[in-house]
């Protein structure tokens, strides 16, 4: 075997083509295959270097080629082969000018991926972050008629295959990606990558493309071979249910996602409807039951009155059932069963001297509907407003504090009283404590754990009562499990106190508080709030 062709067998083993440029930028040799399937490299003899390029990569190209002297090697440079029909391919170029054949330059290519269309991709507008795409799709939703939200889908695409380093590489096969799935969303611009690997977009529900097999052929176009599953749900006739569903399940598959890898997000989706529809079910038929928690006096220990506890099924709390409500606005509905119910409650014969608390989530107090309705419901019996107490919860923070005060406002004017709940769970505490004019702050179980060990909570709450005395209110502490804390409690000022101690939830109130203390609870919480 000569010389030449064992160099020969070395340089094809290293690159896919091989081309001479000679000194006037002209291709005067190629052997190995062309950038398309069964075209060969010899239909570029006879043309010039630039012609074989994108043009974006042309200049870049010439300029590496002409810098070269006799012994040089360029870098690599990546580059984008012209394919023809509006189709390129990427691949990795470099050049070398042997001094015996100067000035003519040797240039080898290897290819990336299969040919793809670069036009198309181009222009193709850059795919949001699942923020940008919950925000757009929101507004590309809200304006159009029950028909035309009946023709669209919301799909999502799972993709395998994706490299995990934040380079170069993977942020072009993302983009890449993201241009493909774009083109396929109804408008091309609705899709999202809404993870490294999980993507969704709003397309036509009547669109056939297969999205696995766009996901694949943009892997191959990057060398990649990429596997996906998708699925699509319909949005239906109500988009600000569908988009608040969808923002709930993206959250919550997130979330679960360590613990659940198979979770994927139309699967979140799906059952977050189902639970949502089982939720208004549930309102709907009034299908829950309230439990009542003793309030005393922490220096009679008499009971002052009870909260209100809601309880689904087999007694079990509520709590994720009402942030989903919230999410998917649903808790107004809930809220206000919640009021009918105690509301009935005061109205049974015995009840006479009974005075009740009830939760009410944030995001109810966003318009005048609840207030409007609880008024109403009372509007004949002044003595049962008297015996109500409102709750207001941290769970969904108060978007305008100025127009909930108004509102609450006019259940204080009423005669119904209102209270902070939870005070110190939350960012949004001291904004309500300074924005709401209420009646009482009821202190999280968060700040009264440790009360009768810890001299900075003692502190810390001594300085939270004289605070609300000065600002004539009353104050409760939750959670109290000892006698001591209770002590403790009571000798800062504390007028009222929750918790285990005093009594647990039951299915009738307990007027009577338990004179002996009572075993602690394990971390159960009995609120929703």
């Amino acid at each position: 075997m000569s010389l030449k062709s064992r160099l020969l067998g070395l340089a094809f083993a290293a690159a896919d083509a091989l081309i001479e440029v000679d000194g006037a930028g002209q291709i005067a040799f190629a052997l190995g295959s062309g950038p398309v399937a069964g075209q060969g490299s010899a239909a570029w003899i006879g043309q010039p270097l630039s012609a074989l390029f994108a043009p974006a990569c042309r200049a870049a190209v010439v300029e590496a080629a002409s810098a070269l002297s006799a012994g040089g090697r360029s870098q690599p440079l990546e580059v984008l082969i012209d394919c023809g029909d509006g189709r390129v391919r990427r691949a990795m170029f470099r050049a070398f000018m042997l001094p015996e054949l100067a000035p003519a330059v040797s240039c080898a290519f290897i290819y990336e991926g299969a040919p793809f269309e670069i036009a198309a991709e181009a222009d193709a507008s850059p795919i949001s972050d699942s923020s940008s795409f919950m925000d757009s799709a929101r507004e590309g939703l809200s304006g159009k008629s029950g028909a035309a939200l009946q023709k669209l889908a919301l799909a999502f695409i799972e993709v395998q295959g994706l490299a995990a380093a934040n380079d170069a590489a993977n942020e072009r096969m993302a983009a890449r990606l993201g241009a493909r799935l774009q083109r396929v969303s109804h408008d091309g611009a609705s899709a999202g990558r809404l993870t490294p690997n999980r993507y969704a977009l709003i397309k036509d529900a009547g669109d056939g493309r297969d999205l696995e097999a766009e996901v694949r052929e943009a892997g191959l176009a990057e060398g990649l071979t990429l596997t996906s599953r998708s699925s699509e749900l319909a949005i239906g006739s109500d988009p600000l249910c569908a988009l608040r569903a969808m923002r709930f399940a993206i959250e919550a598959c997130l979330k679960d996602n360590a613990a659940q890898p198979e979770l994927s997000f139309a699967d979140s989706l799906s059952r977050t409807l189902k639970d949502a529809e089982r939720f208004r079910n549930i309102v709907r038929n009034r299908e829950f039951s309230m439990f009542y928690q003793p309030v005393v006096d922490l220096k009679t220990r008499a009971v002052h009155h009870f909260e209100a506890l809601t309880r689904f099924g087999q007694g079990s709390g509520p709590a994720s059932a009402i942030r989903m409500a919230e999410e998917l606005a649903l808790i107004e509905d809930f809220d206000l069963a919640v009021a009918e119910k105690i509301i009935h409650r005061l109205r049974q014969p015995g009840s006479g001297l009974l005075k009740i608390a009830i939760n009410v989530s944030g995001a109810s107090l966003a318009n005048d509907a609840y207030v409007e309705a609880l008024l109403k419901m009372t509007a004949s019996e002044s003595d049962n407003r008297r015996r109500l107490i409102v709750e207001v919860t941290e769970t969904a923070a108060l978007a305008d504090i100025a127009a909930a005060n108004r509102r609450l406002g006019a259940l204080r004017g009423a005669g119904i009283k209102v209270c902070i709940d939870d005070f110190g769970a939350g960012a949004a505490a001291f904004d309500y404590l300074r924005g709401l004019s209420v009646d009482t702050v009821k202190i999280d179980g968060a700040l009264v754990r440790g009360i009768d060990s810890d001299p900075r909570t003692r502190t810390l709450i001594g300085h939270l009562v004289d605070l609300c005395r000065s600002l004539d209110m009353t104050t409760i502490a939750e959670m109290i499990e000892t006698e001591d804390a209770a002590q403790a409690l009571q000798t800062l000022g504390v007028g009222y106190g929750q918790g285990w101690l005093f009594g647990r939830a039951e299915a009738e109130p307990v007027t009577i508080a338990p004179s002996s203390p009572r075993a602690r609870r394990q971390g159960v919480i009995d609120g929703w709030s």
